[in-house]
């Protein structure tokens, strides 16, 4: 399959935020990326239900939702209502890895878990199975435009040998830092899905440089 770009709506102008998600509706970007912060997982709070709800009403792609939360298992059936379309979880904040996965695709998602920088994804060994895709954050979660982790490709190459050896299909997604110095090689090492936030909604032309990064990663 080729490879995804999926706009973090963190990094969009709030106050214009109808306008940004009918931007990325053009584009030739793929996904909706969605940060939910709680202030208590991260030193950071994003946004709520009722700014989901209205970023779902106007979005016409893929709602892929981030939940930097803890207990997300209290939520899983109000994300599925509010219409998400994949939602991940971080391994961080999950008691049983498990048991959450299966309960998330119980509501008809797609079950994503994160890891932070400093998260071995030999950590998932014995459930990657059950994964439909890995989100390696590629900054410290809770805020965007940090400087991206060059250690990350080592782990995307390890979580591809994971997948390969395991036989899974899962999906391999980046989150943080990404632009156009290091996607190519973020691909090559085996990602699936680049997430850029900054790096999009701070250019002079967010739908070029969607564009552009689209045709740099296929």
């Amino acid at each position: 399959m080729p490879n995804l770009i999926a706009p973090s709506i963190l990094a969009a102008d709030f106050a214009n935020l109808q306008r940004d998600v009918e931007m990325v509706n053009r584009s030739d970007a793929d996904w909706f990326h969605i940060d939910i912060m709680d202030g208590v997982f991260v030193p950071n709070i994003s946004f709520g239900m009722p700014v989901l709800r209205d970023i779902v009403k106007h979005a016409t792609k893929t709602i892929d939702c981030h939940l930097m939360i803890i207990d997300p298992d209290r939520y899983v059936k109000t994300f599925a209502d509010l219409g998400c379309d994949i939602l991940t979880v971080h391994y961080e904040a999950c008691t049983h890895l498990h048991r959450t996965l299966q309960l998330i695709k119980s509501h008809g998602m797609k079950a994503g878990v994160a890891l932070n920088p400093h998260t071995s994804v030999h950590l998932l060994t014995d459930t990657i199975q059950d994964i439909d895709m890995v989100c390696l954050m590629s900054v410290n979660p809770g805020f965007g435009g940090q400087s991206f982790i060059e250690n990350t490709y080592d782990k995307v190459s390890q979580l591809k040998k994971l997948i390969e050896h395991k036989g899974c299909d899962t999906l391999i997604e980046i989150d943080g830092g990404v632009t156009n110095k290091n996607a190519k090689q973020l691909v090559d090492a085996g990602a699936d899905v680049l997430v850029a936030g900054s790096y999009v909604f701070k250019s002079d032309d967010a739908i070029t440089t969607i564009k552009d990064l689209r045709a740099m990663v296929n």
